[in-house]
């Protein structure tokens, strides 16, 4: 028989100790011959992530031993931190920013030389016994540089520059017989999901590069993932027709001069005013005097085979040969799996029990890719397309919780403005051993993600249970602005940061409210980073929600254009204007200058080390609310940086939002957490 009791004072089996001990974050995957590789961030080791391998007889073990931690800073959120070839494993040290290499059961050995330079994105150029990858200096006073360089494996102080020029460079990838190489690079104040370009160019003998040539893109149209097939076709993914979608060249493509559609060479004067075959960077973004020809839609569907790049490495498919590409997609915020004919042009869907699916490599017929479900803990899986078998290489959490504790999500729309519709999931409260009085209705926590430019996904998180199994509803709301529905919902937020994500917030947590599940006097909203500023705003400029929880969010946007790394400093472009231009927008849109519009508790979270959102953001924030006479308290962690990796400071983050609560909604707490220090109560 259930015990009654009030929302949020369910004692759950779900605790901080649980979430933070038996869980690790699984990362980047490789595949070496019949070997798989993978990064592990385990929290038990103060944040560390390690590089794991898998031996086809099934033996586990670390690769990389204390104190090396398998990280890149390049754009501060990295990706792609290693590669391997041939048993040899090449890494980013996250301490000092040089690359190592590691022969099996040898020590680590630095490769390149101590300076301030960051590497990520790296691929093994065999042919010319060399390193290629993306390199961010820091050695100049001015703006850091993005270039795409090699590295000699024998002489790691030989560092030649392959192309620069460009504000940002990613995935460089060779062709298989190592002829050619193809790149994505893009320019401020894009983002890689506004407008990306996609360039080939053809390697010499010295190994230098050749005349490069502009396959695809543009500031309208992103590029995401190129891929060679194995007889010498170049994939990709555009979101030219609004979704991400597969294109590709044809065999050895012919590379021709002019614009699009321009097949003679070189070009003569005309109209335009053009002499000789240069052409110059225009409206159409063209820069050099080469095109591709014969691009060719691959399967055309409105799903989403792309993700916002904001890291490295990123990867929805993988070729599996001259006939079959293996894929995962997005609708309607659930993922799947399917394999594409090359040659019929045609999908099919492959059955799996996962609704999120990532990191996809193939070898062969052998599948492996990052999987979650609502259930279950997400993992590495191994699927043979051959036998249709599916394994579980590695489980991201081994704890077994009965299902009587889990909250399973339901994928809902609802209205919010301009007779428009936003996304997001839904989770009840549940907990077998608990029910609350009648006609209570439960609490409501509502998740802004991240970016802005990101998703919510419907796989198990712990955190998420972890309210939902002490009497508290959660939703987590993909507003517009988030991936997974189409370049026009991500559109939604251009101009309009801070405005329509908050909104979309507001009105999931309304319409929650009017159809009775949750209880509008206990409405609250949490989130970190971008996701922050959603939830800061929506305290400012609402009158939804009676509680935050403010993760390393931004308060000033005007701090923020000024005060933050490359690769977002002209992101607030596309999402409030340009800077100083429309500096008005900028206060205007600042909690932080409207913080007399605050009538409601509020718990800051803060590491202190973060560089994308400094501490001052929330420290500001704290002050105005103290001597507003609001409960407010202030939780800032020594050696974090944005995002929370130690496992200590996760246990005393997820407690203290709890804490924060019982004391402002006045509910008794089942078992002791620390408490946190609230000004004003």
């Amino acid at each position: 028989m259930n015990t009654i009791s009030t929302y949020g004072s369910w004692k759950s089996p779900i605790n901080s100790d649980l979430i933070v001990s038996g869980t690790v974050g699984l990362g980047q995957i490789a595949m070496d011959g019949e070997d798989i590789y993978w990064v592990e961030a385990r929290p038990s080791e103060a944040g560390r992530n390690v590089i794991v391998r898998r031996t086809p007889d099934g033996k586990i073990s670390d690769v990389t031993p204390q104190p090396f931690n398998v990280r890149t800073r390049v754009h501060e959120y990295g990706g792609a931190s290693f590669v391997v070839a041939s048993g040899v494993v090449y890494f980013s040290h996250f301490a000092d920013g040089r690359i190592y290499y590691q022969k099996l059961d040898s020590q680590p050995l630095a490769l390149t030389p101590v300076v301030n330079c960051r590497y990520a994105d790296a691929i093994v150029d065999k042919q010319r016994n060399r390193l290629i990858c993306v390199r961010e200096d820091h050695t100049r006073e001015s703006e850091v540089v993005n270039t795409i360089v090699s590295i000699n494996l024998d002489n790691g102080e030989d560092i030649q520059i392959l192309t620069q020029g460009e504000d940002f460079y990613a995935s460089p990838r060779l062709s298989p017989d190592g002829s050619q190489i193809s790149w994505i690079s893009w320019n401020h104040p894009n983002m890689p999901w506004d407008g990306t370009e996609l360039w080939i160019a053809k390697i010499q003998p010295d190994g230098y590069l050749g005349e490069k040539y502009l396959v695809a893109g543009g500031p309208e149209e992103s590029i995401f993932q190129p891929e060679w097939s194995p007889d010498g076709v170049l994939y990709f993914v555009s979101d030219k027709s609004n979704w991400w979608n597969f294109y590709r060249t044809p065999l050895n493509p012919p590379l021709v001069r002019g614009e699009a559609g321009i097949e003679d060479s070189p070009l003569v004067r005309g109209e335009a005013g053009i002499e000789d075959s240069s052409l110059v960077r225009g409206e159409a973004g063209i820069e050099d005097s080469s095109l591709v020809r014969g691009i060719e839609p691959l399967y055309e569907m409105a799903a989403e085979f792309g993700l916002p790049q904001w890291v490295f490495g990123m990867s929805t498919y993988a070729v599996v040969s001259e006939q079959k590409i293996i894929c995962t997609y997005t609708q309607q915020g659930k993922w799947y799996l399917a394999t594409i004919d090359l040659v019929a042009k045609q999908l099919r869907k492959i059955d799996t029990p996962y609704s999120d699916i990532s990191s996809l490599k193939a070898q062969g017929e052998k599948i492996v890719f990052l999987a979650g479900c609502p259930t279950e803990s997400s993992a590495i899986v191994q699927l043979d397309l051959g036998t249709s078998q599916i394994e579980v290489l590695r489980l991201a959490s081994n704890l077994s919780l009965d299902a009587g504790y889990l909250s399973v999500p339901e994928s809902i729309e609802f209205p919010t403005e301009n007779g428009l519709t936003a996304f997001g999931f839904f989770y009840p409260p549940k907990n077998q051993d608990f029910a609350a009085p009648a006609g209570e209705k439960p609490p409501l926590i509502v998740k802004s993600h991240g970016g802005p430019t990101a998703a919510t996904s419907s796989s198990m998180n712990l955190k998420i249970q972890y309210w939902t199994s002490r009497g508290f509803s959660v939703l987590d709301v993909n507003y517009g602005g988030s991936t997974g529905y189409g370049r026009e919902y991500r559109k939604r937020l251009q101009d309009s940061w801070g405005i329509v994500d908050v909104d979309d917030c507001a009105n999931g947590a309304k319409y929650l409210a009017q159809r009775g599940l949750v209880d509008s006097a206990k409405m609250a909203i949490a989130g970190g980073s971008a996701g922050g500023y959603t939830t800061l705003c929506a305290l400012t400029f609402r009158d939804v929600f009676k509680a935050g929880a403010s993760y390393y969010g931004v308060s000033d946007l005007s701090a923020l254009a000024t005060d933050t790394h490359k690769f977002e400093s002209r992101y607030l472009d596309g999402l409030i204007g340009p800077y100083p231009e429309r500096k008005d927008l900028y206060l205007e849109r600042s909690p932080i200058h409207a913080a007399a519009n605050l009538s409601c508790p509020i718990i800051f979270f803060q590491g202190l080390e973060d560089k994308v959102v400094p501490p001052n953001q929330a420290e500001m924030m704290v002050e105005i609310l103290k001597a507003k006479g609001l409960p407010v308290a202030y939780v800032a962690y020594e050696g974090e940086q944005h995002g929370f990796r130690r496992a200590e400071n996760i246990k005393k983050t997820l407690d203290g939002e709890l804490y924060f609560y019982s004391q402002v909604f006045k509910f008794e707490l089942a078992e002791s957490v620390a408490p946190v220090l609230i000004y004003n109560l």
